[in-house]
């Protein structure tokens, strides 16, 4: 039985990875094999300006997904910990990053109309 399973699980993946290679495209468009994340095209000089507001929101991006990771453990030991001093401690950590939001903000560096 598990033999049997296990030639199936292979049968299929075979035959998927064939269909992969028989409805692949022959031709490359340039437009779509193009990086459009990053804002600048690699194959040009590495020394080019590339735009300070997406680097700064990338920045943003960083601090508040760094900081989903660091509430994860509070709320978990919740329950267990003394509450008052859990939330005594998140309210002073979610004020620091308001706080750097509104500098952010108020300097201009979410302005991306200038």
């Amino acid at each position: 039985m598990y033999l049997l399973s296990l030639m199936i699980c292979f049968i299929l993946i075979i035959m998927v990875s064939m269909l992969n290679f028989i409805s692949k495209k022959s031709f490359y468009d340039r437009e779509k094999t193009s990086p459009f994340e990053c804002g600048f095209d690699p194959k040009n000089l590495a020394r080019l300006p590339f735009s300070l507001h997406f680097f700064l929101i990338a920045i943003i991006f960083v601090i508040f997904d760094v900081e989903l990771t660091l509430f994860l453990p509070l709320i978990l030991i919740y329950k267990s910990s003394n509450m008052w001093n859990i939330s005594t401690c998140l309210m002073i950590f979610v004020m620091i990053l308001l706080y750097g939001l509104f500098h952010e903000w108020n300097q201009g560096a979410l302005n991306w109309v200038k």
